[in-house]
């Protein structure tokens, strides 16, 4: 990770906090997730976008991963399998940019997801994530089972907080 995305990635966070500070309603931000790009499934009128539900993200399958982060100790994340959404809107993905609340993306490779069984955890320890704590979704992939392949400043820029939305490339 280069320097520069090392402080995005700090300013992101600081943004994070105070925005959590400054607004309740954004601290409890709701669990939902736009889709677009190569998904053979929408649901707006422009039939661009799926956009997921708090009650249809809850209906997935929940898969757990207990694995710490640079920003948690070891924890117990929840929610459903990135791939499991993906199949949700009918994506040919070879990659997804993940969109966040305060407008940082990040692209991550579809199959390396799977490889690994990334979730898009939308709890920790069972509890609620929120803006101010990595919410609404946060991309988490198993660190703590693949040390050599998951650590490091190139594998940290996987882990995606604050996720609202994703393009399917």
């Amino acid at each position: 990770m280069t320097a520069a995305m090392t402080q995005q990635r700090i300013l992101r966070a600081l943004a994070a906090s105070l925005l959590a500070l400054l607004s309740p309603a954004a601290s409890a931000a709701p669990l939902a997730l736009d889709v677009q790009g190569m998904i053979g499934r929408t649901n707006d009128p422009d039939h661009s976008v799926y956009h997921i539900s708090e009650a249809e993200l809850l209906k997935l399958p929940v898969h757990t991963i207990t694995t710490s982060t640079t920003w948690t100790p070891k924890s117990t994340f929840s929610g459903p399998l990135l791939g499991d959404v993906l199949k949700l809107v009918d994506a040919r993905a070879d990659s997804i940019e993940l969109r966040t609340i305060d407008d940082y993306s990040y692209t991550v490779s579809a199959r390396e997801a799977e490889r690994y069984g990334a979730i898009l955890a939308y709890s920790r320890n069972g509890v609620r994530l929120t803006v101010s704590n990595f919410g609404p979704l946060f991309l988490i992939y198993p660190r703590d089972a693949y040390p050599s392949e998951l650590s490091g400043s190139a594998a940290e820029a996987k882990f995606v907080w604050q996720i609202k939305a994703m393009v399917v490339k």
